[in-house]
């Protein structure tokens, strides 16, 4: 089975190394998606090449509701969207992406297969992650 990670895309990391360069600035992150094109036809996840432009089989994009910083060092960002009751009701969700203003993937991460309920709100949380050397 493939490890499934969050991964920053090619696109995202160019985009970071730009703005640190000052030669473009970095938009900010905007969307959560969600598909269900993140597994291979045995329901395992395909894992991430940190190639992905999109998600294999997006089904729906919301904005984002909140970001917090989850540790004290302020490297991770954990941003949170909601699947509402009648959001993509039976449907069998194994991948999901965060895009920035401009409509580009900057995080993609696929996972097992999870259903939703109609009649349950879902609340996704998804993490860009910034280790340290080593990590």
């Amino acid at each position: 089975m493939a490890e499934s990670i969050s991964v920053i895309t090619t696109v995202g990391r160019r985009k970071l190394c730009m703005a640190h360069a000052g030669d473009a600035p970095l938009p900010k992150i905007a969307k959560m998606a969600w598909g269900d094109g993140g597994v291979d036809e045995n329901g395992q996840p395909l894992g991430a090449t940190g190639n992905e432009i999109g998600l294999y089989h997006q089904l729906l994009e919301k904005d984002i509701e909140s970001h917090t910083y989850v540790n004290d060092e302020q490297t991770t960002c954990r941003y949170t969207s909601t699947l509402e009751a009648g959001e993509l009701d039976g449907k069998e969700i194994s991948e999901m992406g965060l895009f920035d203003e401009e409509g580009d993937l900057i995080v993609y991460r696929n996972f097992l297969r999870k259903g939703k309920d109609a009649d349950i709100p879902q609340i996704y949380n998804m993490d860009e992650i910034f280790l340290p050397v080593g990590s």
